[in-house]
């Protein structure tokens, strides 16, 4: 077991976390199906929804109007990321005094690696209990943790008892957890992948030990080797501090090609919605700003290009033009669809233009 494995690291993951807050602003609303995000009137989507609302099968990134066909008696909540943001900035100050070692990964989320911190005698299981404790005391908001020696584990743990729960895996647990992990689990591993891995007679990561490194590679190209080591618990990645946002992304392979530019321009709208909440959810770095746009487009013989353009705000209109540029470049059927961000440093009043409305 080399010293990677023996680190405690603690990913916190705060339960519905805009919702929680409108919740808790607005009592009222408790126990009700709630969304936050965009109004359904224009290009709305959801942000993040309440478990009431979860039941009707709404989750982030779903237009809002499709959210409120689903459950007519939806409640919906614009967005308030400033109240958010500050929100979030008290939370990460509780964090920080448990340990320096802090990665925000949005305004919901962050690993801590407390190896070496000495409160509650050392105990990761039990500063995580405090942490969530503390977070609850202070702003009335709850939170999930995972417990584990490295973020890959940890990560998975802090779902396992959502909400309000905690889960923690030893290191001579990381075998048994790990072998008995469904892929689904592992980050990267998508419906597409997931599909083609059952059709291999992979369904966890037992399975996918049976596989040398090599006929992964075969199979899942450069993925092949982390999973590889995804699949026996090895996460060598560290903590970090500071670390710059450079750009953010969506994208989609599709089980069947998209035979031609028109069927692609519906697909756009889909991953049009994810990125805005993905975008909604990140804005934890208030030094950055959106600088251009990019799409990217694998035709079905494996060929991708890629497309940007300047711009401050991620418009629908401005990413099927970068599709129509992209598509004449193949001219043939498409297999993925990807959009996103870069940032740049800067403050630039345009940025607050993002909203989830466009």
């Amino acid at each position: 077991m080399g010293p990677a494995m023996q680190r405690k690291i603690i990913h916190i993951d705060m339960d519905c976390f805009f919702a929680a807050i409108e919740v808790r602003e607005h009592p009222a609303l408790a126990g009700k199906p709630l969304a936050v995000g965009g109004s359904p009137a224009g290009r709305g989507v959801v942000a993040t929804c309440s478990y009431e609302a979860r039941r009707f099968g709404i989750h982030s990134a779903m237009p809002m109007a499709t959210a409120l066909k689903k459950c007519p008696g939806l409640i919906v909540r614009p967005v308030n990321m400033p109240l958010y943001k500050q929100v979030s900035a008290r939370i990460q100050a509780i964090f920080r005094e448990f340990t320096d070692l802090v990665e925000p990964l949005s305004l919901d989320e962050a690993f801590l690696d407390v190896s070496h911190a000495l409160h509650c005698k050392g105990s990761a299981t039990l500063m995580a209990a405090a942490i969530r404790q503390r977070i609850w005391e202070t702003e009335r908001l709850t939170a999930s943790a995972g417990i584990a020696p490295n973020k890959f584990l940890a990560k998975v743990a802090s779902d396992w008892n959502k909400p309000n729960g905690q889960k923690v895996i030893l290191p001579d647990e990381v075998d048994d957890f790990v072998r008995a992990l469904p892929v689904e689990n592992i980050f990267g591993v998508g419906k597409v992948t997931a599909t083609k891995m059952h059709r291999l007679g992979i369904r966890c990561c037992g399975d996918l030990q049976q596989w040398p490194v090599e006929k992964l590679r075969e199979h899942f190209g450069s993925f092949g080797h982390r999973l590889y080591e995804l699949s026996r618990g090895i996460d060598c990645r560290e903590v970090r501090t500071s670390r710059v946002r450079k750009s953010l992304s969506v994208e989609d392979t599709f089980a069947t090609d998209l035979p031609d530019r028109d069927v692609c321009v519906v697909q756009l709208d889909v991953l049009h919605a994810e990125l805005l909440a993905r975008l909604a959810r990140a804005q934890s770095d208030s030094a950055s700003r959106i600088v251009s746009l990019f799409l990217k487009l694998r035709f079905n013989d494996f060929t991708t290009t890629t497309v940007q353009t300047p711009g401050v705000s991620p418009d629908l209109p401005t990413y099927q033009m970068l599709l129509q540029t992209a598509w004449q470049r193949g001219q043939r059927p498409v297999r993925l669809i990807g959009l996103g961000v870069r940032f740049g440093e800067g403050d630039d009043p345009r940025q607050m233009q993002l909203n989830l409305q466009l």
